[in-house]
């Protein structure tokens, strides 16, 4: 059975850990349900599997209503989107020959970009061609 002590320190050292692992906010939530048992427990003596309970309660209900409203507040996204995504049936324009299936550079944005041709018929110097879609740092187009 933990005193209600033990869940204040507990709480404590798992608000220390979201220090150690910033920008996900999951320890922050388990700290605080963790001092909120220790406090309900102060008040009130609970057997041992009602203040787990409580506890598992408190950490569901915090992170699920919780969590979003802070990661949009510090606008931090819970998953990590990829931006290059927007680029998609963009024209961008060919800075080399590029043979079909071929590897070369495109410019897109100001930026010179790695492409793939995978058109079905090969890129000339400064022709206009379309992104279809992009691998890690590499557009594929193709010939618009």
């Amino acid at each position: 059975m933990m005193t209600w002590w033990m869940w204040m320190v507990a709480g404590l050292i798992l608000m220390g850990c979201e220090m150690l692992t910033p920008g996900t906010f999951y320890f922050i939530f388990l700290g605080v349900s963790a001092l909120a048992v220790g406090i309900v427990t102060l008040a009130i003596p609970l057997a041992a599997w009602v203040q787990w309970l409580l506890f598992s309660v408190f950490a569901v209900v915090s992170v699920a209503f919780f969590r979003r409203p802070l990661m949009q507040r510090f606008h931090l996204s819970g998953k990590q989107g990829h931006k290059v995504d927007s680029l998609m049936r963009e024209t961008a324009t060919a800075l080399d020959d590029i043979p079909v299936g071929g590897i070369g550079k495109a410019e897109l944005r100001g930026t010179s970009w790695t492409a793939r041709n995978v058109g079905d018929r090969p890129l000339v110097r400064a022709e206009r061609c379309k992104v279809e879609h992009v691998e890690g740092l590499t557009l594929n187009i193709r010939n618009e």
